[in-house]
């Protein structure tokens, strides 16, 4: 989950991974639109991405976080 949620401008997204993997995290407005994307190999552990939103709209966006094993979504809520 990301934190702080409500967040004004800034906010990170924590995930782990199990091993070494590739990884995409995807933000979609909620009306579908993709907003942002981050795409790399990252090691095996804890990872924190921050995020700035300072130009969009206030308002429920949801991230996708996909490996080649796994996929999560989760919502988030930008507060100005």
């Amino acid at each position: 989950q990301n934190y702080p949620n409500p967040f004004n401008a800034g906010t990170t997204i924590e995930f782990v991974l199990p091993k070494d993997e590739f990884a995409i995290l995807q933000i979609y407005s909620i009306s579908g639109r993709e907003v942002a994307t981050f795409a790399q190999k990252y090691p095996a552990g804890v990872h924190k991405l921050s995020w700035n939103a300072g130009a969009l709209s206030s308002g429920i966006y949801i991230y996708r976080l996909s490996t080649a094993s796994a996929s999560i979504e989760n919502k988030m809520l930008l507060l100005k």
